[in-house]
């Protein structure tokens, strides 16, 4: 099995399903292509059709998109969504609501781990993604998160969908309120995070679209 990402520092998309992958417990090979310099989406294309990351390689079958990855992966280890039906049916509700919406928060405050952006990104389109988050985040603690300290008490792809979000809040300096909180501070505790982290830190690396605020 191999994963093919972009730069760790910026790739939200990579961290969902590079995260899916370490806390579904495969064992893979990463192959890291850093993006939008010369020769990259070329390198990206003898792996990927989409031209794009993330995507998974298993014997031979390519699997992109992070929700696709996502789901694939759950087939083999069904650990990554809720065991209960209606749990199950929220998780991918919300899943697919962060794969698909959020655009002011995407736009505004991007996933950058290198940065001090605090107070910055901020307008009432994305205010109301970020209350919108939060109201996920405490109202999956508060019906399904009885069994951990995650969103559905277990780690589950759900956890993987917002985890880019977790390293947005803590760079522009938001901070939820309530069990949104503390999920928060959960997700940024996560060890497989914390290494997705250290690697970010330590790429040289950088995307001038992406370091929107200097």
């Amino acid at each position: 099995m191999k994963l093919i990402i972009g730069n760790k520092n910026y790739s939200s998309w990579s961290l969902r399903a590079w995260l899916a992958a370490r806390e579904g417990g495969f064992t893979f090979e990463e192959i890291r292509i850093p993006l939008f310099i010369p020769g990259s989406r070329e390198r990206i294309l003898s792996h990927s059709p989409s031209g794009k990351v993330p995507c998974l390689i298993d014997h031979g079958l390519a699997v992109w998109d992070s929700l696709a990855i996502g789901e694939y992966l759950a087939e083999k280890n069904p650990a990554l969504l809720p065991a209960d039906g209606t749990a199950r049916a929220v998780a991918r509700a919300v899943t697919a609501e962060m794969h698909s919406g959020f655009q002011n928060l995407r736009g505004r405050m991007p996933m950058n781990i290198r940065k001090d952006y605090t107070g910055f990104g901020r307008s009432p389109e994305v205010d109301a993604d970020i209350a919108r988050v939060g109201a996920i985040w405490n109202d999956c603690r508060s019906r399904f998160g009885a069994g951990g300290p995650y969103l559905f008490g277990a780690f589950s792809l759900a956890d993987a969908a917002f985890a880019p979000v977790a390293f947005r809040f803590r760079t522009f300096g938001v901070k939820p309120a309530g069990a949104a909180g503390d999920y928060l501070a959960t997700l940024l505790a996560n060890p497989h995070m914390q290494d997705w982290a250290a690697a970010a830190r330590a790429e040289t690396e950088s995307i001038a679209e992406e370091d929107l605020y200097g």
